[in-house]
């Protein structure tokens, strides 16, 4: 079943401890398409600006994602991020954001994607999210992420968006500063009871945790010994998690818990390498065979 994402779409510079990277691809709704495609098809809408490379077009294409919603702005340029992680691999420093054309977008999706059933709201304003809510009004499974700056400066418009979903994915970081709760369990709850069904919260090398009416249970997450650049690993797994449930058609809880595992294995091989690098080197098998090593690592 194809799967709606909206979000950026961005060129990186990116620093780690012993390498460096400049304006790679990157941006949530890229890195959530690509890890989504390996499940099913994925209609991708953001904004580009001139600058932006044809091979990265090309790039998705390839991958079966159909990009008749990227809207590429002439005169403009794409919204670039730089940044430096520190030696932990899991904190970093944001050096530089100029959003471009993502500081102006306002998604119009075309008209053969406002029937899409599977809908995921990568990063962004929950105006913009919501905009894009009332475009879709026939779809089945409605999921966003969120960060901590949209918390701090549209609380209350979150909130409303936070009724609207049946899910919402998030940082641990982020899930405190919304509850205000430092007890992750008890924030959990806490969001869910501000509206979606379900609760997602990301732990990076520490997995994740689910939460909905009926259950909580804690993902651990897959153990990779060579973190290269972390960027983009939630959103791949938020893409992995979303294209499972796409492709299955249904989001019961035990689809739902092998969706998460699933995008714990994708995000295990996005941070093999920097940007889509290690991604590119995939296939479904190696997803699946990861997936089955995974597996019997919980089973005891």
């Amino acid at each position: 079943m194809p799967l709606l994402v909206v979000g950026s779409i961005a060129l990186d510079s990116v620093e780690t401890p012993t390498e460096r990277r400049d304006d790679v691809l990157g941006g949530s709704a890229v890195y959530f398409s690509y890890a989504a495609s390996y499940f099913t098809p994925v209609r991708l809408v953001g904004v580009v600006g001139e600058d932006w490379p044809a091979e990265h077009t090309e790039l998705l294409m390839d991958r079966r994602i159909d990009t008749s919603g990227l809207e590429v702005v002439a005169g403009a340029k794409t919204f670039r991020w730089r940044g430096k992680y520190l030696p932990n691999m899991n904190d970093r420093e944001t050096l530089e954001v100029h959003l471009n054309v993502f500081g102006d977008f306002n998604p119009k999706l075309p008209e053969a994607f406002r029937g899409s059933r599977y809908l995921f709201l990568a990063n962004g304003s929950p105006l913009l999210q919501m905009r894009v809510l009332d475009q879709v009004p026939d779809a089945q499974l409605c999921v966003a992420d969120t960060m901590d700056l949209w918390i701090n400066i549209q609380h209350d418009e979150l909130l409303a968006l936070l009724r609207r979903l049946d899910g919402i994915v998030l940082n641990d970081s982020e899930a405190r500063l919304l509850t205000d709760d430092e007890n992750l369990v008890r924030a959990g709850h806490r969001v869910r009871e501000m509206g979606p069904k379900f609760v997602v919260i990301k732990k990076g090398e520490h997995g994740a945790m689910f939460f909905s009416r009926d259950e909580t249970y804690v993902m651990p997450a897959y153990p990779t010994p060579h973190v290269v650049d972390p960027t983009g690993a939630g959103d791949s797994f938020a893409g992995g998690m979303m294209g499972y449930l796409a492709e299955c058609g249904n989001f019961d809880p035990r689809t739902l818990k092998t969706a998460l595992a699933y995008g714990t294995v994708v995000a295990s091989f996005n941070v093999e390498a920097f940007s889509l690098e290690r991604m590119r080197q995939i296939d479904r098998s190696e997803i699946d065979e990861r997936l089955e090593e995974y597996r019997r690592m919980l089973t005891f």
